[in-house]
């Protein structure tokens, strides 16, 4: 695929200055032939700059009419953005800048997703040795060999930190290099307040996001197939080979309370799969993909709640606005 998108990072916001709300208001004489006509076009807005609005229209826009939740959503930031008319149904703090945890795992697995290939052997190395307490793991150990796709499994479901330095290292060599496309990516796709120091988001003050640029990378990721099969999936059984070349079976299960059935979706709409996230400085956070019975998808995100219980009730809070 390459980074052909990283055009865009430049000339989004020159776009969105040009034209206010992503639409242009250009005079053109309708008996022009319709060749001469894109003629014009091209010599006035170079396709960069097209693609860039392209790209802007479809994202959903933050106005001063949105609603706010009430005082029963406490967390820090929260939102609800639906993704077919682009409307943004509520929001809290959606540009406050805040740490993302493991949500940061959308971001790499988009990354090795659209620019790795899922059939490749990796066996991973003494990265994958993760001593923080507390840290969410999938449990390989080095000298294990394992396919990307399984690495992904384990990254998504389970938030396996030891799966995400794994892909880091074997994708860029280390983990400030893939830290840089991470942070490459995410000016592509608009995400001008991120900024990421690691592949699974254990704490560093400089590596931090927002919930609205949350829901710009998550709505990116949820473009590939790939993606969505993996984070809608509650069990998955990895087999693969350990140090010594022997088979080695584990069972990861998905840590998305909505898609495992503990924590009920409120009724007209189905999880179609999402990305939990908490550390100490972070909270709990949730950023979850759904769908209601008309088959319109959402995307909403709840950052720095109290603790599991109050991300749930949060964001059962939140997502309730669809239907209601």
């Amino acid at each position: 695929m390459g980074y052909s998108r990283l055009l865009l990072t430049g000339v989004l916001s020159a776009g969105l200055i040009l034209t206010g709300c992503g639409q242009k208001d250009i005079k053109t004489d309708i008996s022009y032939p319709m060749q001469e006509r894109m003629n014009a076009m091209t010599e006035l807005f170079p396709p960069e700059l097209m693609r860039a609005e392209t790209f802007a229209e479809d994202l959903c826009v933050v106005t001063t009419d949105v609603p706010q939740p009430d005082s029963s959503v406490g967390a820090e930031a929260a939102a609800v953005f639906s993704l077919d008319d682009h409307r943004v149904i509520l929001e809290k703090n959606v540009f406050e800048r805040l740490y993302p945890a493991s949500t940061t795992k959308v971001m790499t697995a988009l990354i090795a997703i659209r620019y790795g290939n899922l059939q490749d052997m990796v066996t991973v190395g003494q990265e994958t040795v993760i001593t923080e307490q507390g840290a969410s793991l999938c449990h390989i150990r080095p000298g294990e060999t394992l396919t990307m796709e399984q690495l992904l499994y384990g990254l998504m479901m389970p938030s396996g930190n030891d799966a995400g330095a794994a892909i880091a290292v074997y994708m860029a060599g280390s983990i400030e290099g893939f830290a840089e496309m991470m942070n490459q990516e995410a000016r592509a796709v608009g995400a001008t307040d991120t900024h990421f120091v690691n592949p699974h988001g254990l704490h560093d003050e400089d590596h931090y996001t927002t919930a609205y640029d949350l829901y710009l990378i998550f709505q990116e990721a949820m473009k590939e197939p790939v993606f969505r099969q993996i984070v809608g999936t509650g069990t998955y059984t990895a087999e693969y080979t350990d140090a010594n070349g022997e088979p080695k079976t584990q069972t990861w299960n998905n840590s998305n309370q909505f898609l495992t059935g503990q924590q009920p979706m409120p009724q007209g709409l189905t999880v179609l799969g999402g990305k939990t996230g908490t550390t100490s400085a972070a909270g709990s956070c949730l950023i979850m993909g759904s769908q209601d019975m008309e088959g319109h998808e959402y995307v909403s995100v709840v950052m720095k709640a109290e603790n599991r219980q109050a991300l749930y009730q949060n964001m059962t809070n939140i997502i309730q606005k669809i239907v209601n």
